[in-house]
């Protein structure tokens, strides 16, 4: 194999993205990075705070731009990260979901199998698959077996790149794997996500620039990690001499009320009550009430496991959010 490694980056200005470019480059790989559009407004961001990835256009919605960008790239390492991620939103545009999060996938596994041609070992393939498969959950720890049994267009969506990355594995031979990803949070985690919604707000409300924080179900539970500890566990699975799939989850389930109380902690407020009113606009049309995950096949296979608590996952989060809101005051 050709060195310097180079890998491709789908999603690349999402967090995971960041991340694991941070990662993928201080391994000394050749970064390269898929952004969609000239107009995307976190391409100046990518430039910014990682100016040595290579950016190349394309879009997940047609084939002939992934085959040309892989021809470009000649990666060793594709990273299917690419995907429309807000829950919520999936309801509003269920078709769209579908067609960028689920047949985005069958695109890039399909102009992958392509530009390999005879030599399937020629490129790794990464599929970023979610916790919100298993939806209904029908058990508890979720594992690489569980039944999945999505709740949302999204998860719906997420479930179909999963089985397809699968069937390519089976069909042709490839190296793909996908990485069964619990909820995973950091600063650079968008506004609309219910982690830094909170975050952002306590440190509103902290330096006050904000009265309240409506939110929907305060009793959902997750599996809360920390995205840059995630990414280590992606690459960790192309590592592998043999492709498989991986739950990647810290073990422990906490509830928004639990996140509610860390954040406020963090900006010594006690008592949340008064700042938090609930909205049912908010809460889902199916709710999917608890996931938590058992990550016991990637700590025996991978030798990989989550370093950050959630306790101090949170407490970063409102610290970025509080630097970064200072000026406004």
């Amino acid at each position: 194999m050709d060195f310097p490694r180079r890998a491709l980056i789908t999603g690349i200005t999402g967090q995971d993205g960041l991340y694991l470019a941070e990662l993928l480059l201080s391994k000394g790989y050749v970064v390269f990075g898929l952004v969609r559009g000239q107009s995307n407004p976190k391409r100046e961001l990518l430039h910014r705070i990682i100016p040595e990835v290579k950016v190349l256009t394309g879009d997940l919605t047609d084939v002939s731009s992934l085959i040309r960008v892989l021809s470009i790239a000649g990666p060793h390492e594709v990273y299917n990260l690419g995907a429309i991620s807000f829950v919520g939103y999936s309801w509003e545009n269920a078709a769209l979901t579908s067609d960028v999060t689920a047949l985005g996938v069958l695109n890039m596994l399909e102009a992958t199998r392509l530009y390999a041609g005879s030599d399937m070992g020629k490129v790794r393939f990464y599929q970023a698959s979610s916790s919100e498969m298993y939806g209904k959950a029908q058990e508890v720890p979720q594992t690489e077996r569980t039944l999945l049994w999505p709740r949302s267009p999204y998860g719906v969506a997420k479930a179909f790149g999963h089985h397809m990355t699968i069937n390519y594995r089976e069909s042709y031979g490839m190296h793909a794997s996908s990485g069964i990803l619990f909820n995973h949070e950091s600063p650079r985690r968008g506004p609309e996500f219910v982690t830094r919604k909170v975050t952002l707000a306590v440190a509103r409300i902290r330096l006050g620039l904000q009265e309240t924080l409506a939110l929907g179900n305060l009793d959902a539970r997750r599996d809360w990690g920390f995205a840059g500890d995630y990414v280590d566990a992606m690459w960790r699975m192309l590592q592998q001499p043999e492709p498989d799939d991986y739950v990647i989850a810290t073990g422990k389930s906490h509830s928004i009320r639990d996140l509610l109380d860390v954040a406020f902690a963090a900006v010594g407020i006690s008592d949340w009550s008064r700042y938090v009113t609930q909205d049912s606009t908010l809460i889902r049309p199916a709710e999917v009430e608890s996931l938590i995950g058992d990550a016991s096949k990637a700590h025996a296979t991978l030798g990989w496991k989550p370093e950050v608590d959630f306790r101090s996952l949170v407490s970063m989060m409102v610290e970025h959010d509080l630097a970064n809101q200072k000026h406004l005051v």
